[in-house]
């Protein structure tokens, strides 16, 4: 691995206390790793940490990314969401369904936001105007774009990890022991 890659990755390795399969498999790029890296961070940083999440863990249960919804759950938990705005964020039900809030934790904004970014999933982008409007006049037009971005972000993720088939490197932690 560069030696610039392994500086980067440096801090995730202590902060999880491993280095997960998907950097081991995206190392073989590594200079696209860390602009994905970059990526990422840029669009945290323009996010609140619930909606950074919340995007997270809807985009890996909409895609089936099980590596990535541990990640995000235990991170959840670490920041104080909760195990019942846990599972709010993963509920992510056919868009149509009626069965998608469930009322235990999600603000009418942060619902907004999940709507959008499960039609952005089902609908493949298009035909997202009424969701995107909404999520723009609840939150503003920069953080809406951020909310784009880091969808794809996670999309992005989702596909490589499922083409992988890379399994989530620890247990979740709202999985009954």
């Amino acid at each position: 691995m560069p030696p610039e890659l392994a500086r980067h990755l440096r801090p995730r390795m202590e902060r999880l206390g491993y280095l997960g399969e998907f950097f081991r498999c995206a190392a073989h790029q590594p200079r696209a790793l860390l602009s994905f890296m970059a990526f990422t961070d840029d669009l945290k940083e323009a996010l609140p940490d619930r909606l950074t999440e919340l995007v997270a863990l809807t985009v890996s249960g909409a895609m089936g990314n099980e590596y990535e919804r541990v990640q995000h759950e235990r991170l959840s938990l670490k920041l104080g969401f909760g195990e019942a705005w846990i599972r709010e964020a993963e509920a992510v039900s056919p868009v149509g369904s009626g069965a998608l809030a469930l009322g235990l934790g999600l603000t009418e904004d942060e619902r907004l936001v999940q709507r959008l970014v499960l039609v952005l999933v089902e609908r493949k982008g298009h035909n997202t105007r009424v969701e995107l409007e909404a999520v723009v006049r609840a939150i503003g037009a920069p953080h809406a774009v951020a909310v784009l971005l880091l969808a794809g972000r996670y999309v992005t993720h989702a596909l490589m990890a499922n083409a992988l088939a890379l399994a989530p490197p620890v247990a979740s932690p709202l999985d009954p022991r």
